[in-house]
């Protein structure tokens, strides 16, 4: 296939004047291309309000080599079709079915793959499906009353289900994992722009039915899914994994085990430490959320518009910044979601954490991010490897205490200036669940309040308004990462052999795409060691 680069397009355009500019190039009849795909597309807002579109596309043609030679186009390349290729199986036999803990991107992608070659794996999810989650999560936003097991952090489709669901990763990728990860998502009902937008999201709203549809797909496949099944022991002789204990009673006996838990498995952490499991505290970020209207947003980006049109097929707008505060730390933005939602994300009585989301249309009034500064083991403490556990911990804490439960907010004048809010000004929350006036200072330690300040002073020089005194901030943003990281070898496994930690949870992963890649990672390895297993007749979704 030919692989032409640096299309430029003007906001407006269609797919048949982008073809025939992509002919235009190469001296060829747009009806000559036998195949052609759009692999990427990104935007150009350097000479707003006049915005394009850089495109790279694929094309097959027959006499490529020869068409390359007489179009001189220098945008243009010989390239070979990139396939995911899964890997040939082992043959060691196991005992019982491949168990997966968790049914969060790595855990549903891991049983995705290893389904769909026959080894009928098992996934044990904690929380609810997705259905019944989604009930439970809107009736504690309403209620305040958390249930501990079915929320914004546990449930079908693993924390990712209630977020923007971007698929944006700065994970390399020489296989085609990322890739496939993009094709399994269209395939069960994803858009298919995901497949070449620069950066792609899903939408909460379509998230949902995504991860049902890649569920009952490893139903068809062979495998099984258990709901309301929190592993609470794991079964373990001669430094071997030999099965696993299911809500302190059912043993399910297995020679592999993989821990795809998320980042907020907090009492999973504890029992596998207690278990003797290698691991180590690592390195995260806290901070808060930031409300902006998105209007000022999508003008600092893009201008202003002059085609309506144009302003509509662009969308909200998206930003990302970055700062190095006087105390040498690191402020930047995570997680930003156009036209969103700030949510209450608790999963612990007594505690409580944000987080955003957005649907697929991102037509929220305001726009939100994290903006978060890093903490390491050196912040909290020589505890242990789950001191980074009680670190995010106190915080929550604090943030539950200041409004007894309901998400503090504070206008960013008044946490500058270390005094409680009374009105709002311009700007008004969006935010799912409860909300009252806090002084925000009084969670975050000091020192990563100030230099989130200095962060924030900063970024107005990049986007006129964002250091205005009546942005929202609402906190705390504690669930950036896991805390610890479970070692693993060079077989994907832990020091407990058949045990194999991935994805977020396990500390190998940062969002969506890059803990299903990990997921498939894994899955590698256990097809790699094991044989398929027999097909079965009966299927079902407890």
């Amino acid at each position: 296939m030919i692989r032409i680069s640096n299309i430029k397009m003007e906001v407006g355009h269609n797919k048949k004047e982008l073809k025939q500019r992509a002919a235009k190039m190469l001296k060829v009849k747009p009806d000559a291309f036998t195949a052609f795909e759009i692999r990427k597309q990104s935007v150009d807002a350097r000479k707003k309000p006049v915005l394009y579109y850089v495109y790279t596309v694929d094309v097959e043609i027959p006499g490529e080599k020869r068409i390359l030679e007489k179009s001189r186009c220098r945008q243009a390349s010989l390239e070979k079709k990139e396939e995911y290729r899964f890997v040939e199986p082992g043959t060691e036999t196991g005992e019982g079915r491949i168990v997966i803990i968790g049914s969060g991107p790595a855990g549903l992608f891991c049983g995705y793959l290893l389904a769909k070659h026959g080894y009928r794996p098992l996934i044990l999810e904690r929380g609810a499906d997705v259905d019944t989650r989604v009930r439970d999560v809107e009736s504690f936003w309403k209620t305040g009353e958390l249930n501990e097991t079915s929320n914004v952090q546990f449930g079908e489709g693993g924390a990712g289900t209630f977020s923007d669901g971007k698929l944006n990763t700065l994970v390399k990728d020489s296989e085609g994992r990322n890739r496939e990860v993009l094709n399994i998502f269209v395939s069960a009902g994803a858009p298919e722009d995901i497949l070449y937008k620069n950066k792609p999201h899903i939408g909460t709203d379509i998230l949902r039915n995504v991860v049902k549809n890649m569920r009952n797909q490893i139903l068809t496949w062979g495998g099984e899914v258990r709901f309301q099944s929190c592993v609470t022991d794991l079964c373990m002789e001669d430094g071997a994994v030999t099965g696993v204990r299911i809500n302190g009673e059912e043993v399910i006996e297995t020679k592999a085990v993989v821990l795809a838990i998320g980042h907020s498995a907090r009492d999973t952490f504890s029992m596998l430490h207690q278990s003797g499991i290698g691991m180590s505290s690592k390195a995260f970020a806290v901070g808060l959320r930031m409300e902006h209207p998105q209007s000022m947003i999508t003008e600092s980006q893009y201008g202003i518009f002059q085609n309506e049109e144009a302003a509509k097929e662009l969308g909200a707008a998206s930003y990302k910044v970055t700062a190095q505060a006087s105390n040498n730390r690191g402020v930047y933005s995570f997680c930003m979601c156009p036209g969103g939602y700030v949510v209450n994300a608790s999963s612990e009585k007594g505690r409580l954490a944000v987080n955003g989301m957005s649907n697929h249309g991102r037509d929220g009034r305001n726009a939100n991010a994290a903006l978060i500064v890093t903490v390491t083991p050196e912040d909290f403490g020589e505890e242990g490897p789950l001191a980074g556990v009680e670190f995010q911990r106190r915080l929550e804490e604090k943030a539950f205490a200041l409004c007894q439960g309901k998400v503090p907010v504070q206008l960013y004048g008044d946490f500058k200036e270390n005094r409680n809010s009374q009105v709002f000004g311009e700007v008004k929350p969006d935010i799912k669940g409860a909300y009252g006036f806090g002084n925000l200072r009084q969670v975050l330690p000091e020192e990563l309040a100030a230099a989130l300040v200095e962060g924030i002073e900063s970024f107005e020089h990049k986007i006129k308004g964002f250091a205005r005194w009546d942005a929202v901030l609402s906190g705390v943003e504690s669930r950036t990462s896991s805390p610890v990281r479970i070692l693993r070898d060079s077989n994907g496994e832990s020091n407990c052999k058949g045990l194999y930690p991935c994805g977020e949870g396990a500390g190998y992963a940062g969002g969506i795409t890059s803990a299903a890649m990990d997921g498939m990672r894994t899955a590698e390895k256990i097809a790699g060691r094991f044989a398929p297993q027999a097909p079965v007749t009966k299927m079902e979704c407890r």
